[in-house]
């Protein structure tokens, strides 16, 4: 079945592409509106995460180490 022509003689686009196009602009909207960190912020939040990481990952150990005994003698029983 063709397509009913658009004005200009050119056949209208499906629906689908239409809604990927608007989408697609849609989203360059939204990112030219957001307010991106500069780099020092950016550090500064890399910093963080690393801490973070670093002390959870101490906590774990630490707690692994400790019930360490418990599951190698009572769980599995060696």
């Amino acid at each position: 079945m063709p397509q009913p022509a658009a004005a200009g003689g050119m056949p209208a686009a499906p629906v689908e592409s239409r809604r990927r196009g608007s989408f697609i602009s849609e989203s360059i909207a939204e990112l030219r509106k957001v307010d991106w960190p500069n780099r020092a912020q950016t550090i500064q939040g890399t910093v963080v995460v690393i801490v973070a990481v670093l002390i959870v990952g101490i906590y774990l150990w630490g707690i692994d180490q400790a019930i360490r005994p418990f599951v190698r003698n009572v769980l599995l029983g060696q």
